[in-house]
């Protein structure tokens, strides 16, 4: 491994879990698919972290001291079958990266959501990073926090970063942006090149920031690596055609691999699928998480979608439940190929999984 890495104590295979994930950006394999299994101690140990009231919301999720605390005892609480490792990341919600330009966020008991601050694009100047900022500062103080408490007990990941059409979904409304995009389309590229200059910034920030303190890249797909791998998205890409996606957020998704030494794409719902052929066309793109929904089946119903991403030459990502285990070995390739595997009860059942994934051929 190219940065010497902090072992994590009672996982004494810890390094070979995570030469397996390095070999899976590559569509290789060790000598079995990565697979994740994870599940609750029945008897806990360590102190729980006390209840707090909070007067608001807002003040429990900047609790930097109380999440940290909370991902040590979840980790001394959990069992890490297969290639699972201990994680924890500072996490102020999926707009994040866009308040980071100045715009303010609220938050829910389990999400978060931007306020618009882009109302005019005369004004587009006005949107500026600045490390001034405050949720540039909290999540910096978050990631510390749980560096300082997570020493052999997790890895400590890199928040969700949203660039691109995400972030200035987030900055003008999606309803707004539908219309920019026939309106002053090179507005929204103008705006796009810069934050996507501020992307590059930030990403080698962190992942310095974390190699620099011996932790494994990790974010919040799961996967643990020592490749700066980097989450490309766009979630507003479902409400637009296919030629507006490669016209102007496609250059700035095909950045965002090239900087990153891995990447997975995060392809989130049907109607995205639109896109999915252009995506594959990305040489540095090295892999595929396809996320179909809630209610829309289950990962044996879109074998045609992985079978596509593997034809052309990508990894994907993929939890299922365990009676899917024989389908999905049956109709896919094991070579890049990252498993989570949902509903494991305990260290005997995870051992059968295991054994089965490995005459996974």
């Amino acid at each position: 491994m190219k940065n010497k890495i902090m072992p994590i104590e009672n996982i004494p295979d810890w390094e070979t879990r995570i030469r397996r994930q390095d070999a899976f950006w590559n569509c290789e394999i060790i000598d079995r698919p990565v697979v994740i299994m994870s599940f609750q101690k029945k008897n806990t140990s360590g102190k729980k972290p006390e209840s707090k009231n909070y007067q608001k919301i807002r003040d429990r999720w900047m609790d930097a001291e109380q999440i940290a605390d909370w991902a040590v005892y979840n980790a001394a609480n959990t069992v890490y079958c297969g290639d699972s490792l201990p994680q924890a990341m500072p996490n102020l919600g999926p707009e994040i990266f866009s308040a980071f330009f100045g715009m303010e966020m609220e938050y829910g008991e389990h999400t978060s959501w931007g306020i618009p601050n882009l109302h005019d694009w005369e004004k587009a100047s006005e949107i500026k990073f600045s490390k001034d900022n405050f949720y540039w500062k909290k999540i910096i103080e978050m990631t510390d926090i749980l560096l300082e408490k997570g020493k052999g007990k997790y890895y400590t990941g890199y928040t969700d970063i949203h660039p691109g059409g995400d972030a200035i979904a987030a900055f003008r409304d999606p309803l707004n942006l539908n219309m920019d995009m026939i309106d002053c389309p090179e507005n929204v590229k103008k705006l796009r090149k810069y934050v996507d200059d501020i992307f590059e910034e930030v990403f080698n920030f962190y992942t310095n920031k974390l190699q620099s303190a011996g932790q494994a890249i990790s974010s919040w797909p799961g996967i643990i690596s020592s490749k700066r791998w980097h989450v490309p998205s766009n979630d507003f890409s479902c409400m637009i055609s296919k030629p507006m996606f490669d016209d102007i957020f496609l250059p700035g998704i095909a950045r965002e691999c090239k900087i990153a030494e891995a990447s997975i794409y995060h392809l989130d719902g049907p109607q995205a699928l639109t896109h999915l052929d252009s995506l594959l066309d990305i040489k540095e793109l090295n892999v595929i998480q396809w996320v179909y929904g809630s209610g829309k089946g289950r990962a044996t119903n879109w074998l045609n979608i992985y079978r596509k991403c593997q034809a052309a030459g990508k990894g994907i990502q993929l939890w299922a439940e365990t009676d899917e285990l024989d389908t999905i070995m049956e109709n896919l390739r094991p070579e890049g190929v990252w498993l989570g595997v949902s509903g494991i009860k305990d260290e005997e059942m995870a051992s059968a999984m295991l054994k089965k994934v490995s005459r996974w051929k």
